[in-house]
């Protein structure tokens, strides 16, 4: 562990290790996966190792790195059970649009917001919101799909609730 890498080096080959032992899984388990799957999440990995990575660095406070974690994570496993099944019924579902809508709203409003807390508590309680509004408009479609979806409504709650304790701190440095 050198000083440039800021004493992460082991937390990040965790990190990219684990990602691609996930990877490796489906083949393993011989997962009737395509080429074509493994690479859409090959660069899902990627985008979202390299997303929490980013964040790791633009902050020292931990409330704001895991609320950091918590709505990157979020917004992986939106993708990856739209790509998968489908939030709201199946993959096609015309209702399943409704959560890349939740995205757009989670990744624009955090460029906005610039690493500011306070602006990505409110972006991320905006997105639980409209989480919550995609979730009821699809529970007449497919009940348990609707339930299921109202729960990342809750994670990104938890990762509003976490950039609002980091907004309400002077500055907590890492050691």
């Amino acid at each position: 562990m050198s000083k440039t890498d800021g004493g992460h080096l082991p937390w990040r080959l965790i990190g990219w290790s684990g990602a691609a032992v996930l990877l490796s899984l489906p083949w393993f388990f011989e997962f009737p996966w395509t080429a074509s799957d493994f690479i859409v999440m090959g660069v899902m990995f990627a985008i979202t190792g390299g997303t929490i990575e980013l964040a790791v660095r633009s902050s020292t406070d931990w409330a704001h790195r895991l609320g950091s974690l918590v709505a990157i994570v979020t917004g992986f496993l939106t993708v990856w059970v739209n790509l998968a099944a489908g939030m709201v019924g199946s993959e096609d579902n015309p209702y399943n649009l409704w959560f890349g809508g939740v995205l757009a709203i989670a990744i624009a409003g955090s460029l906005l917001a610039r690493g500011s807390a306070s602006a990505l508590a409110g972006t991320m309680a905006l997105a639980a919101a409209a989480q919550a509004g995609a979730s009821v408009l699809g529970l007449a479609s497919d009940m348990r799909g609707g339930i299921f979806s109202l729960a990342f409504a809750g994670f990104w709650l938890l990762s509003a609730g976490l950039f609002r304790m980091a907004s309400r701190k002077k500055f907590v440095s890492l050691p």
